[in-house]
């Protein structure tokens, strides 16, 4: 399995700030590109740094999903008033999520 981790800056986010607004639309655009198996959209409300990490099946997928990644990125930070700062792939060495 690989992993594309993606951080963005913008402002803090209020305790009350909803996170979740676009989530399924988020999801639904990136869930039918071949190879996709998760996502994770981490904030930090304080400092308003955010970081979204896919999963990938393999090396290839995640490199062929990589224009609609930087499509749904750019997008959704101007959306919510944040700025691309890196993307960073990985080979996830093991994962573990319990039930």
């Amino acid at each position: 399995m690989f992993a594309r981790l993606s951080t963005y800056q913008g402002s803090p986010v209020p305790a009350e700030g909803d996170l979740v607004a676009h989530s399924e639309e988020i999801v639904r655009q990136v869930q039918d590109a071949p190879g996709f198996r998760g996502v994770y959209y981490l904030v930090d409300r304080a400092t308003g740094e955010a970081k979204s990490l896919t999963l990938w099946e393999d090396e290839r997928s995640m490199q062929e999903s990589e224009e609609l990644a930087h499509r749904i990125r750019e997008e959704t930070a101007r959306r919510e008033g944040q700025q691309v700062v890196a993307v960073q792939h990985f080979e996830v060495g093991f994962s573990h999520l319990e039930p």
